[in-house]
């Protein structure tokens, strides 16, 4: 066999792979028929992928089904404990982790605050997390499948570059590069807007559509695409930073240099600015603002009406614009509650297409602290799941 049939064979092995695993984890538990019918894949090569995948320790029998005559089927399951991934979120101040098993559950869930922000400082910081994570669960080396890491910037994925941080100051950082030569497991690296949506898609039951956007409301205003079943990036890692849309040419300066962008007006620092004029003088953060709104302070109340009222603005355009099945709201700013949120699904209504509106779900996340590390851990269970072909894509 010369090295182009192999390859051609190790390719279509490595996809069946992939569909059969994919079928597991929606389906199971499963027997091995019901996934050569539903696959269409022949019974010798579901056996054979399936019996790797126990070796594996990915999939393991279950138990009997149903039998509607003769031996009752063996059941095929996703073994969330075959393997280990970690998740970081790193932010201006400190880093959160979370162990999770292969279900995204959580094992253990941490957080540093980072010394300094000198780049050797900070991977000092995030190396010790991960081995205080192994160390305290015991988990060996070879079973960690990998640590996902999600920040806030322009991010090469592919190449495991930081191009640009707005944080940090970093600029062209190998952070990958720099991480897997200390702690020599795969490290992955993406925007956090990025993470999260992965996260949509590969954790729990997970976001079935393929065409949706998540959008990030709080310390800024993030955005991350999914097209046809797969993250978009654009050309260099930038793309979806809806929050640097201009809506006013002449508006406040935004940390990224420009003026009246969506960020300087709808970001926690903006509203707070915004708040100390129209509501109280003495309101020192989002949180406080939070408060008085709920405590029916009408003033509050007010602010966060003209918040979502800009920000419904903006979700239309993106609607008429990409035409998405669904639109998810995430982020710390869920926490503004419903007169943010009553106004922002009607000035979507009033600006959107209307046919186009029509066929858009809305959906407002719940919100956790634990989210973004999660997310940053379905980078690597994503990885495990996607096939080659979407693996070169990257």
């Amino acid at each position: 066999m010369n090295s182009i049939q192999r390859a051609d064979r190790d390719l279509m092995r490595g996809i069946n792979r992939s569909i059969i695993l994919n079928v597991i984890k929606a389906h199971g538990p499963i027997s091995r028929a019901d996934i050569a019918h539903l696959t269409g894949l022949s019974p010798a090569t579901v056996t054979s992928i399936t019996g790797l995948l126990i070796e594996e320790d990915l999939i393991f029998e279950k138990s009997t089904g149903d039998s509607s005559g003769g031996r009752p089927p063996i059941l095929l399951a996703l073994n969330p404990r075959g393997g280990f991934v970690i998740g970081i979120k790193l932010m201006e101040s400190q880093a959160v982790a979370a162990l999770t098993d292969l279900n995204a559950t959580v094992i253990e869930k941490t957080n540093v605050e980072l010394r300094n922000t000198e780049l050797t400082s900070v991977i000092d910081e995030l190396v010790l997390l991960v081995e205080n994570l192994m160390k305290n669960n015991k988990i060996p080396k070879k079973r960690l499948f990998g640590v996902g890491i999600g920040l806030a910037g322009v991010i090469d994925s592919v190449n495991g570059i930081l191009r640009k941080s707005p944080f940090f100051g970093w600029k062209d950082v190998p952070f990958r590069d720099l991480l897997d030569v200390r702690l020599k497991v795969p490290i992955f690296l993406d925007n956090d807007v990025n993470t999260l949506t992965l996260g949509e898609k590969w954790l729990d039951n997970g976001v079935h559509a393929d065409n949706y956007v998540v959008i990030t409301v709080g310390r800024g205003i993030g955005m991350g695409i999914i097209i046809n079943g797969q993250i978009y990036r654009g050309k260099g890692g930038g793309a979806g930073e809806f929050g640097h849309l201009v809506v006013n040419q002449n508006g406040p300066v935004c940390d990224c240099g420009k003026r009246g962008c969506l960020e300087s007006y709808l970001g926690d620092q903006a509203l707070v600015m915004r708040a100390k004029h129209e509501v109280d003088p003495s309101i020192e953060s989002i949180d406080e603002l939070i408060q008085m709104a709920a405590g029916g302070n009408i003033a509050a109340g007010k602010l966060f009406e003209w918040a979502g009222d800009l920000l419904g603005q903006e979700l239309a355009n993106l609607i008429n614009l990409l035409d998405p099945k669904l639109i998810i709201i995430s982020g710390e700013g869920v926490r503004m509650g419903d007169p943010f949120f009553s106004s922002m699904r009607a000035a979507i209504q009033k600006n959107a297409v209307p046919e186009l509106f029509e066929n858009t779900e809305i959906r407002i996340n719940t919100w956790g602290d634990d989210v973004w590390a999660r997310g940053a851990a379905s980078l690597v269970i994503g990885e495990l799941f996607n096939s080659p072909i979407q693996k070169e894509e990257r």
